[in-house]
């Protein structure tokens, strides 16, 4: 696609978010109400979670994104599921699903999240959040619960 410049590169938006499915010694997973001052999906649960930046490794990015948003230690890592679309502000995100397993149920919120709760899977699913979190979730429930 061109662009006004000529160059056949195109300006839009490309982005990469990670997110994480941090489940306990119970089984329940991790959610955050994102606050009422969020830039952006205010009041909805999410998942731990973040923008990969620029050079940065992946693995490394999400577990930054961990400490920074509920300050647990996990271990067993992997990657689960990756979703991408187009969203409203025609903007094209890759989102990049993991699975954790939290070393202890001990969260400290950062200013992004009011609330936080582990929860079963059906617990979750019943929550306000993004469509691709209950996707990620149900397909999570799928794959090791059903």
């Amino acid at each position: 696609m061109q662009n006004d410049k000529g160059s056949g590169l195109d300006n839009r938006k490309i982005g990469v978010v990670q997110k994480v499915i941090i489940v306990n010694v119970e089984n329940k997973i991790l959610t955050m109400r994102r606050s009422a001052t969020a830039p952006n999906r205010s009041l909805l649960w999410d998942l731990p979670g973040g923008e990969l930046e620029f050079g940065e490794e992946a693995l490394n990015s999400i577990l930054r994104e961990i400490k920074e948003e509920v300050n647990l230690e996990v271990e067993d890592v992997k990657v689960f599921d990756v979703f991408s679309g187009i969203n409203r502000k025609e903007e094209f995100w890759i989102t990049i699903c993991y699975v954790a397993k939290a070393k202890t149920n001990e969260v400290v919120l950062s200013f992004e999240h009011d609330q936080y709760q582990w929860l079963t899977c059906d617990e979750f699913l019943k929550l306000e959040s993004d469509l691709k979190y209950i996707q990620f979730i149900t397909k999570f429930k799928q794959e090791y619960y059903d």
